[in-house]
């Protein structure tokens, strides 16, 4: 057979049109079973929302919830950090009571009440049952809480491990029944489910919030335990009566320090040199003002006419333009022209530190040592949002010498317990060289001796490395802001080891040399021929001059 006849034939067994390898240029052969795939008009059917409740059950450690012993932790900090926030901004100085029980094995039952406010009736589903709902994701002031996550979670363990529904008890005036709601939450559909509620006009409190819930944990004493979460918060918080009642029987009460609230911090717009792009396109949208000039001295802080007529020239737009109409290249114009001008910080009324007569009263009161000192650095800004830094060091007295150095670190008053290496506090306090300040080192590692060290960032909005709030991102705006305030700190405590070290030894030689008074007086005796009162009075005027002179 010919090669023309072999693939006329070839061209026959194809059919009429096609070829062998028509198509790809290559023949798939079709797999048994495979009728069974999917199609992209399946996978469409399967697509739907996902809600944030879900999520978050699924994924619960990014919440703090990875571990029973952490999650106890996570929900009494979460309870008791609202508590506070309701107090201060009411006005009302903070009592609040947190008792732990045990209800069985590896079961415990948080209860959590404070003095507060109160919360109005409508709305207390939704705070305990619903997770991103709240009041301070929006606004630019210091506060514990940021997200409208915490406490909701915490319900939501409970009801995950447990079963049992959150139960909550709250009261506005003494006037008005006390609230009680027994709440799940509907993960689907992040909303809560009411299971029981009942007004209760005789529960003993005149105002105030309750929160009970039941959850799968462990309780242990330590550096990371419930107790000593509540230890540094009193400390962190000098206006604070807690009362705290732990499963074993204890019954520890931190007195407050202070019988004033700490100053209301003052909510504030935001600053230009802290939005981008994409924020400033949905501002534009967004905003009420008809023109934008009017838009960029209302919507943000620190912007005045002038200023925003600079702006307005340099990003070569007209002022009364109609900031709606303002498309994506324009908006990018503008945007470039509100980084090139130079404005004024964002004002830091916003930021309430604790203070250091306060914070060192406070230390004072928990920890037991020979030296102490505090520093508060003026304020920072980091990514247009204002943040203040303060430190505070004991040295000496009772503080263990072993060992390295006990690290408290806070963030708008809440103490960080874990994930420690990960925090930029941590690492600011290790890149000091604290063997400038005659305190043991060693390279890339926390120094060691009896000192503790408390470091505290308080800021509008604290940037965390995650949902559980345990570490601050490392912004090299506020690790230098912290290794400034912790090298100050550092110099005191290095002159207060210089003076003991300077003492120690001025003691060792008037030591020495007062072996040998007495042997002067004898030979000076014997060359006077003195009597033996006389040499005794030129013993101790030589004692007294020893003494004088090291004194």
């Amino acid at each position: 057979m010919s090669e023309k006849t072999a693939q006329m034939d070839l061209l026959s067994t194809a059919g009429p049109g096609k070829t062998p390898d028509s198509g790809n240029g290559r023949t798939a052969k079709k797999r048994s079973g495979s009728s069974g795939r999917a199609t992209a008009q399946s996978m469409a059917s399967r697509q739907r929302d996902i809600s944030i409740s879900e999520f978050f059950s699924r994924n619960r450690h990014l919440l703090g919830f990875d571990n029973p012993r952490r999650a106890l932790l996570t929900g009494i900090k979460e309870a008791v950090d609202n508590s506070l926030d309701a107090c201060e901004e009411a006005g009302i100085l903070p009592e609040i009571e947190v008792a732990i029980e045990s209800v069985g094995s590896d079961r415990y039952l948080m209860r959590v009440r404070d003095n507060g406010p109160g919360i109005v009736k409508a709305q207390i589903p939704n705070i305990f049952g619903k997770l991103l709902y709240g009041s301070k994701f929006h606004r630019l002031k210091m506060s514990r809480g940021q997200q409208g996550i915490g406490i909701s979670a915490a319900s939501m363990y409970g009801q995950l491990t447990t079963g049992k529904p959150t139960r909550i008890l709250s009261r506005t005036s003494s006037r008005r029944p006390a609230h009680m709601y027994e709440i799940q939450i509907n993960t689907t559909k992040n909303k809560p489910e009411i299971v029981r509620e009942e007004d209760v006009p005789d529960w003993e409190h005149a105002q105030g919030t309750q929160v009970e819930i039941e959850m799968e944990a462990r309780y242990l004493r330590g550096r990371q335990s419930v107790d000593e979460y509540l230890r540094q918060t009193a400390l962190a918080n000098p206006h604070l009566h807690l009362i705290y009642s732990s499963p074993d029987g204890r019954r520890e009460e931190y007195e407050c320090s202070a019988d004033e609230l700490p100053p209301e911090p003052k909510e504030v717009k935001p600053h230009p040199h802290g939005i981008e792009l994409g924020v400033l396109m949905k501002m534009l949208h967004a905003t009420p003002h008809r023109t934008l000039q009017g838009f960029l001295t209302q919507e943000f802080s620190r912007v005045s006419v002038r200023m925003a007529k600079e702006i307005c020239e340099k990003a070569d737009l007209r002022a009364n333009s109609r900031p709606k109409s303002i498309a994506r290249e324009e908006s990018d114009r503008l945007f470039k022209a509100i980084n090139q001008t130079k404005l004024m910080k964002p004002p830091t009324d916003c930021i309430v530190p604790i203070g250091e007569e306060l914070l060192l009263a406070s230390l004072r009161q928990s920890v037991d040592a020979a030296f102490y000192t505090s520093t508060t650095r003026p304020p920072a800004v980091y990514r247009g949002n204002p943040f203040q830094v303060e430190v505070a060091l004991a040295y000496g007295g009772d503080v263990d010498p072993d060992g390295t150095i006990s690290l408290m670190r806070f963030a708008n008053r809440v103490p960080l317990l874990y994930q420690q290496s990960a925090c930029a506090i941590t690492r600011s306090t290790i890149d000091v060289d604290w063997r400038n300040y005659r305190v043991s080192q060693s390279n890339g590692s926390m120094p060691t001796g009896p000192l503790v060290v408390i470091v505290h960032v308080a800021s509008v909005w604290v940037p965390f490395t995650s949902e559980s709030k345990e570490a601050v991102a490392h912004y090299p705006e506020i690790m230098k802001e912290i290794r400034l305030a912790v090298q100050e700190c550092g110099r005191r405590v290095g002159e207060q080891i210089n003076r003991q070290r300077r003492a120690a030894e001025a003691e060792r030689k008037k030591s020495y040399v007062s072996q040998y008074i007495g042997h002067i007086a004898e030979a000076l005796q014997e060359i006077t021929g003195d009597s033996d009162k006389k040499k005794q009075q030129v013993e101790e005027t030589l004692q007294s001059m020893l003494e004088r002179s090291r004194s």
